[in-house]
């Protein structure tokens, strides 16, 4: 489906110079002088490129649908991750820099979503939020009670978090994946 330069936010995977990209942020400028443009971040979902590209209101691009497929994560095998196809049971080897810094919060078992291109996987997305122990969380300072003092602990997965004084060693909280931050403690 072909959309005006203008038209592109962000999220949206674009077809540009015979590559697939996706759309991270977009800025929209009317110079005094001459036409409006959108200044376009994107990354290039098979090979990790960034570019930064202007485009004007008569540029069309190609927008590309993406097909998503739910598997489950098996297990790590040195780089790479296994997933399994949750309807034909097939399993699939993907590298694990495709998750980039969100393949620390895997588990076994867990339920993500692959988004396809031509039946090839580009993406993988996790759930927003995941539960975690917390394995070492530091001190409370005496006198720090302020509702917006944070403090550091180390989780289960080797990710470091900032969470409320009053969360110690042993506590199971939600995280989220994207944002690396405390959301709550497990009810």
């Amino acid at each position: 489906m072909k959309i005006s330069g203008v038209d592109i936010r962000p999220g949206n995977i674009i077809e540009y110079e015979k590559g697939i990209w996706k759309v991270a942020k977009t800025q929209h400028t009317q110079p005094g002088k001459g036409g409006a443009f959108m200044q376009v971040e994107m990354k290039n979902l098979i090979d990790g490129r960034k570019t930064n590209v202007r485009f004007r209101s008569q540029d069309t691009v190609e927008r590309v649908r993406l097909d998503t497929k739910d598997f489950q994560f098996l297990y790590a095998d040195g780089d790479a991750l296994v997933f399994m196809d949750q309807e034909n049971y097939e399993q699939i080897n993907l590298p694990s820099d495709l998750l980039g810094d969100a393949a620390a919060f895997l588990q076994d078992g867990m339920q993500v979503t692959l988004e396809l291109y031509d039946e090839r996987p580009i993406s993988v997305a996790l759930p927003d939020q995941v539960e975690a122990t917390i394995v070492e969380a530091d001190a409370v300072v005496k006198g720090q009670t302020a509702s917006s003092s944070f403090k550091p602990a180390l989780l289960d997965n080797g990710v470091r978090v900032m969470v409320p004084p009053h969360i110690e060693s042993g506590t199971r909280i939600v995280v989220d994946v994207y944002e690396r931050s405390y959301v709550g403690k497990v009810s």
